[in-house]
């Protein structure tokens, strides 16, 4: 590839570097220069053009990016379209991600020129997630880079191992000082913990916290089919030969391990009967904050086998506290008998006029059979959110019927007139005391999903100072976006039809963007030419 500036007599065929704008046309950067767009650009003065050209041998960045990602690509793993140089990996499964570090780090020192980059590996992950990218750095690379990269890797050195639906057994054990409370709120805790990982909890039995006690629930679970067994102690395991671990030599099992280099998750126990894994859980695990047994039990659930070198090779990364996916900061966190996360709501703004589409209110118009303002709320309300609430203004009887049978609170909005603001303020009026934080979006937003809303959920951290989240595609900002519950008073004295934006601009330093391949955040429907260009690109 030859890249450097040309003499527009010879630009014909070039790949473009910069974006070019000039009076009444433009020519993204990428795009491949024609006869016309040299012409188009003599006529505007430029005597130059940087970009690059591509020799008989190069690999285009989107094939090359292609190309490698496939190779890279195991099972329960599919790829993204290519564009721009750069390929996506993403989850087909909920599952544990395994990498072959050594291929991945052998393909990225061959060149500069092409990059890979992955999740750690034995990581959880969730179906429709990224689990590793392929960047292709400069337009195209040459067949000889090319065929070193794809013999590095190999073949499927990234695989998503999938969950399985196994069989859980919960032994608690009780001394008279431990609440009944607590007992209670460690199983909703673990059944939540195991639904997640695609399992069923077949039992939970509870014993006197003895050797003999804890000997006797474990038989009855094995005779019952459990898969794994989990057990909470009335205290800590301070010593293999303390109360918990000698119930289950008792049991004729194995104490494979005890302790773990990851906090929190210090004292767990990994131990076995015959081929079924058993774990003693450390205190932490009756609070719902990712600690260690998270990281095992995930392991576990997808069938990837745990050894005690397993464990004891977690420390770097193990420190877990503070991290973005604990819902509070360890030095606040207190151990109540039931532990709640972050409630997250939706408020749909759909009081508009509509007055640019025309005579008609393009909420109530309909894309596949399904009015536009059923189509945004459908998919919010199947987000990760609790209450949604939607603020109507104009037509309100209509757009109320359009939503008939959907679980959501609506409010109308008297002053909608008087611009969004007004609508705004309704809606985070009507949330519960209780909502952290609000994901607002319009109700002209057809194409964006539950996946959407999910991933701005995810990222969500204000004690990390992610507390304002804001789709992004190529740079550009979109909608919907989360708000911590800290803004909700400062959008109450919001005015015009602006909306929140101000206050984004304000606290930039609260802002977290999560960046999306696709335009749905950018895509709103205002007028009938918008309408018709969405449609057609709908059918295509």
């Amino acid at each position: 590839m030859k890249f450097g500036s040309f003499p527009i007599d010879d630009a014909a065929g070039l790949i473009l570097a910069h974006t070019f704008k000039a009076e009444g046309f433009v020519l993204k950067k990428g795009h491949v220069l024609t006869a016309a767009d040299v012409g188009a650009l003599r006529a505007a003065g430029v005597k130059d053009v940087i970009g690059a050209k591509l020799e008989a041998d190069d690999v285009g960045e989107d094939t090359a990016a292609g190309r490698i990602a496939l190779r890279l690509m195991g099972s329960h793993l599919t790829p993204s379209a290519a564009r721009t140089g750069r390929c996506n990996l993403v989850a087909a499964n909920d599952g544990v991600v395994l990498i072959n570090a050594a291929a991945i780090t052998a393909a990225n020192v061959i060149s500069e020129a092409v990059t890979i980059a992955t999740l750690p590996d034995r990581q959880g992950v969730t179906a429709g997630q990224i689990v590793a990218t392929v960047k292709v750095i400069p337009f195209a690379v040459s067949a000889a880079v090319m065929a070193r990269v794809e013999n590095a890797l190999g073949t499927g050195a990234a695989v998503v191992a999938p969950y399985a639906p196994k069989r859980f057994a919960l032994i608690s054990t009780l001394s008279p000082g431990l609440k009944p409370s607590v007992v209670a709120s460690t199983e909703q805790i673990t059944r939540q913990r195991i639904v997640a990982l695609g399992g069923a909890m077949i039992s939970s039995t509870q014993a006197d916290h003895g050797a003999a006690d804890v000997a006797r629930e474990v038989r009855s679970a094995l005779a019952s089919g459990a898969e794994i067994i989990l057990i909470t102690g009335a205290s800590a395991t301070l010593d293999r030969g303390d109360v918990v671990p000698a119930g289950i030599v008792a049991a004729d099992g194995v104490i494979d391990h005890f302790g773990m280099p990851v906090d929190p998750g210090n004292l767990l126990v990994l131990a076995h009967i015959g081929s079924v894994p058993v774990l003693v859980l450390p205190g932490c695990a009756r609070s719902p904050k990712l600690n260690g047994v998270d990281w095992i039990m995930q392991r576990l659930a997808a069938g990837v086998a745990v050894t005690p070198k397993d464990i004891m090779t977690m420390g770097v990364g193990g420190l877990l506290v503070d991290t973005p996916s604990r819902p509070l900061p360890r030095a606040s966190a207190v151990q109540p008998a039931t532990v709640t996360v972050p409630r997250i709501a939706a408020v749909i703004l759909a009081a508009g006029r509509s007055q640019r589409m025309g005579p008609s209110n393009k909420l109530l118009m309909e894309i596949e059979g399904v009015p536009l303002i059923r189509r945004t709320v459908s998919a919010l309300r199947a987000a990760s959110v609790g209450q949604v609430v939607v603020v109507t203004g104009h037509m309100d009887a209509e757009v109320r019927r359009a939503l008939d049978g959907l679980n959501v609170t609506v409010v109308h909005n008297p002053r909608y007139a008087d611009g969004l603001s007004t609508s705004l303020k309704a809606g985070i009026g009507a949330l519960a005391p209780d909502v952290a934080a609000a994901v607002i979006g319009l109700g002209d937003m057809p194409a964006v999903t539950t996946a959407h809303v999910n991933q701005l959920i995810a990222a969500f951290d204000p004690e990390a100072d992610r507390a304002i989240g804001v789709p992004v595609h190529d740079g550009k900002r979109g909608n919907p976006v989360l708000w911590a519950r800290r803004f909700f008073e400062d959008m109450q004295g919001v005015s015009g039809d602006v909306g929140a934006k101000a206050l984004i601009g304000a606290n930039e330093s609260l802002v977290y963007e999560v960046e999306f391949e696709d335009t749905a955040v950018l895509t709103d429907l205002d007028t009938p030419e918008q309408w018709s260009d969405y449609l057609g690109k709908s059918d295509s």
